[in-house]
């Protein structure tokens, strides 16, 4: 079984990244074969490009691979920071760019697009670990949780996937290292819950 891990985040040493690492070492441990991308260090370009609109239209190489390999996994990991209550642009690039019309959802025949569009993924599940700076209380009393609005209702929920999970850890910057390795045992333990050894 394979999984596909994205991580957005420029900081090499982030704590995205560890995060991501470990997650990944979690996922082998499992049995899993894993996809990773870390779009900065790939420097994967977010622009979408009006011939890539349509469901049938021009893309390139390197978004053909993506959607590919979306399209083959069994499983999604997605690691980024809140910023603003959204993903990092490049983030939100990548979902405008591969999880697409013809590749993640389809709209029923004779529908211009102004329906419900139909699942396409083969994934069950999803994990996205969100970093903050923003205390948990007032990121859901304040914001609504933005984020888990769009991950589940906006984009994952209409390409078919409702097994859900996000975990969002805050505040990263005046959190200790105690504090964090706190953290990266919930994200063993999410993995491990989500995608179980096979």
């Amino acid at each position: 079984m394979k999984i596909l891990v994205i991580l957005a985040h420029p900081k090499v040493k982030s704590f995205n990244h560890v995060i991501a690492n470990k997650a990944i070492t979690k996922l082998e441990d499992n049995g899993y074969e894993v996809i990773f991308h870390d779009l900065y260090a790939e420097n994967f370009d977010p622009v979408l490009h009006h011939e890539e609109i349509p469901k049938n239209g021009e893309v390139d190489c390197i978004i053909g691979s993506h959607c590919n390999e979306l399209s083959s996994v069994d499983g999604i990991i997605i690691v980024h920071p809140n910023w603003w209550g959204m993903p990092p642009a490049i983030l939100k690039g990548w979902v405008d760019r591969v999880i697409r019309a013809g590749v993640a959802y389809k709209f029923i025949e004779g529908d211009q697009g102004d329906g419900v569009p139909v699942g396409l993924l083969k994934s069950v599940s999803v994990i996205v670990f969100n970093t903050s700076n923003t205390p948990e209380e007032r990121e859901i009393e304040v914001f609504g949780d933005p984020l888990e609005i769009i991950w589940k209702k906006c984009i994952f929920g209409l390409c078919g996937i409702k097994n859900l999970h996000r975990k969002n850890y805050n505040v990263i910057v005046t959190s200790t290292s105690k504090q964090r390795e706190k953290w990266l045992k919930d994200v063993i333990k999410t993995v491990n819950l989500v995608f179980p050894q096979h």
